[in-house]
C-alpha cells in the first residue's frame, strides 16, 4: 500500500456517508492541484482500466491492480490514489449504483461498461473523498470520455456528474429501511450476505463486521525468527525511519505504517521476514511443530504458513507442501529458497488424493488450510462480495469435508491437526468442526497453544477453536481448529 492512501471512511449513525476531511476543499483547491493534474489524470487513468476489467472479466482486483500498477510504474503518491480509488469503487459499488440511478435516465445497466465503471469512479470521488477538487474530477471524467467515447457520451458524463453535484447533501438513504437493506446499503454489501450473517451473528454484530470491510487493511509483516527476534527486527525498522510497532495479535507480527511495498523494503529479499496477514500467522502457532517432526501442509500455496512452520521448525524436520495447482508451487518454492529454508518438498497434488500417495498415520502435525468462501477477506478483496454466491458455501464445504475426512487418516496417533479457513461462514468453520467430530470419535479438540494466543479471549483459545471477526483486530476473517488424535 502507498504511504498517501487516504482512510476509507466508516459510516456514521447518520444515513449519509461522511466524506474524508482533511482534504483541500472544492471551491479553494490547493496550489498544487493544477500541478498534479498529469499525476491524477494517471491515477484515475490506471484505476479505471481495472475496474473495467473487473467489471467485464471478473478478474481479481488486487491482481490486476498490482499488475497496472507495475505497468504505468506510477509514483508512491500515484499508486496510493490509484490503490484508493479502485478499492473503494468496488466497495461501495452497490451504494454508489443506487445513488447514480436516479441521474442517469436510460438507467446504469444499458451503459456500456467502461462508461458505468467511470461514472463509478467519478462518484466515489465526489462523495467519498474531500482531497480531490470536484470541478478537477468532473472535468477529468469528461476529459477520459472524449478520449475513450465521443461527444455524446462525454456529455452525458458531465450532465449526470454536475447533476450529482447539485444535488450531493440530498444524497441520504431512506429513513425506513429494515436492518438487511439498511446495513446492505450504508455498508456497500449485497443484501443476501447480510442476511446470512444477521441469522447467524445478529444485526449489530453483522453491521460492524460489514463496516470494517470497507476500511484500508493493515500491512504487516512476520519476522523469521530463524535470522532475527521481532525485537530485533522491529528495532532495526524503526532505526531506518519506519513507523513499525509490535502486534498485538501475533507473536511474531509487526505492523508497519507508510512504508509502500514491503516487498521493496531492504531485508524482504535477505529473508528477515514476510508479508502476512497478522491471523493468519496464527495458524502455525496453533499447529506447534517441533523441530525433526514430519508435517503435511496440504493446501500450501502460496507457502506463507509452511514457510512460518519450517521457521518455527528451525528448518529441522520435513515438511510436504501441496497444492492441486501447478503453477503455485513456484510460489511456494520461491518463498522457501528466499528464506533459505531446505526442510520444505512440494508436491503438485489433489488434497483429496493425498491419501493415495502418503502412507497412513505417517505425519506428527497435518495442516488443512482449506478452499473456502474467503468472506473474511473482503476488506483485501472487496470484489469478492459481489462475485459470491450463496449457493457456493454450501459446495465448498462438501468439498472442505471431503478433504478432512481423508486426509486426517495420515496423521499418527497422538499428532495434531489444525483446521483453518480465511472465511467467518459458520457451515465452513465451528459447523466444520462439529460434523467431523460427530462421525470421528478417534479426534478431540486440543487447546490452543496459551502463549501464542494470548491475544485472542482465553475461554475461546482453551477450547479449541478461535473465530477471528474482521472488526476486532483489524486482521483478516480467520478460524482456526486445533485436533488431536487420541492414542
Amino acid at each position: 500500500m502507498a504511504t498517501q492512501k487516504p482512510k476509507r471512511p466508516q459510516s456514521g449513525s447518520n444515513n449519509k456517508p461522511q466524506k474524508r476531511a482533511g482534504s483541500p476543499s472544492a471551491s479553494k483547491p490547493s496550489p498544487s492541484a493544477a500541478k498534479s493534474s498529469a499525476v491524477k489524470r494517471s491515477a484515475r487513468e490506471a484505476a479505471l482500466d481495472v475496474l473495467i476489467r473487473v467489471e467485464e472479466d471478473q478478474s481479481y482486483s488486487n491482481l490486476l491492480l498490482n499488475q497496472t500498477l507495475q505497468k504505468h510504474a506510477l509514483e508512491r503518491a500515484d499508486a496510493g490514489l490509484a490503490t484508493e480509488l479502485v478499492y473503494g469503487t468496488i466497495g461501495r459499488k452497490n451504494t454508489i449504483d443506487f445513488f447514480l440511478e436516479r441521474f442517469v435516465s436510460k438507467g446504469l445497466g444499458k451503459l456500456e461498461p467502461w462508461v458505468r465503471c467511470l461514472l463509478r469512479l467519478s462518484f466515489y470521488q465526489l462523495y467519498y473523498l474531500d482531497r480531490i477538487p470536484d470541478h478537477a474530477v468532473v472535468s477529468e471524467a469528461v476529459n477520459i470520455a472524449k478520449r475513450r467515447g465521443h461527444q455524446g457520451i462525454s456529455g452525458m458524463v458531465n450532465g449526470v456528474l454536475r447533476a450529482v453535484l447539485r444535488s450531493k447533501d440530498e444524497l441520504t438513504l431512506p429513513a425506513a429501511l429494515g436492518d438487511v437493506k439498511r446495513i446492505a446499503l450504508s455498508h456497500s454489501h449485497p443484501e443476501w450476505l447480510v442476511r446470512r450473517w444477521i441469522r447467524q451473528l445478529g444485526p449489530e454484530l453483522t453491521e460492524q463486521i460489514c463496516a470494517a470491510n470497507n476500511e484500508p487493511p493493515h500491512v504487516s509483516i512476520r519476522a523469521n525468527a530463524r535470522r532475527r527476534t521481532r525485537a530485533q527486527l522491529l528495532e532495526k525498522l524503526q532505526a531506518s525511519g519506519l513507523h513499525a510497532e509490535a502486534s498485538k495479535l501475533a507473536p511474531a507480527g509487526i505492523l508497519v505504517h507508510g512504508a509502500g511495498n514491503m516487498a521493496l523494503v531492504p531485508g524482504f529479499q535477505q529473508g528477515d521476514f514476510s508479508i502476512q496477514d497478522e491471523s493468519s500467522m496464527l495458524v502455525a502457532e496453533a499447529l506447534d511443530p517441533r523441530p525433526g517432526m514430519k508435517v503435511l501442509d496440504c493446501c500450501a500455496a502460496p507457502g506463507g504458513k509452511t514457510a512460518h512452520i519450517a521457521e518455527k521448525m528451525d528448518d529441522a524436520g520435513q515438511i510436504w507442501a501441496c497444492d492441486l495447482h501447478e503453477h503455485k508451487q513456484k510460489l511456494i518454492a520461491d518463498q522457501a529458497e528466499r528464506l533459505g529454508l531446505k526442510s520444505i518438498q512440494t508436491l503438485v497434488m489433489d488434497a483429496a488424493n493425498l491419501t493415495e500417495h502418503f502412507a497412513a498415520e505417517s505425519f506428527d502435525r497435518i495442516l488443512l488450510d482449506a478452499p473456502c468462501s474467503g468472506l473474511g477477506v473482503i476488506r483485501r478483496k472487496p470484489d469478492l462480495k459481489w462475485a459470491k454466491q450463496e449457493a457456493e458455501i454450501a459446495e465448498i464445504s462438501e468439498l472442505q469435508y471431503a478433504i478432512l475426512s481423508k486426509v486426517h487418516r495420515l496423521l499418527k496417533p497422538g499428532g495434531v491437526l489444525v483446521y483453518s479457513t480465511c472465511t467467518i461462514e459458520h457451515a465452513e468453520n465451528e459447523g466444520m468442526i462439529g460434523r467431523f467430530l460427530a462421525d470421528h470419535g478417534e479426534f478431540e479438540l486440543a487447546a490452543l497453544p496459551e502463549e501464542a494466543f494470548a491475544g485472542i479471549d482465553p475461554q475461546a483459545a482453551a477450547s479449541g477453536m478461535v473465530q477471528i471477526l474482521p472488526q476486532q483486530f483489524h486482521s483478516d476473517g480467520f478460524f482456526i481448529a486445533r485436533l488431536r488424535k487420541r492414542t
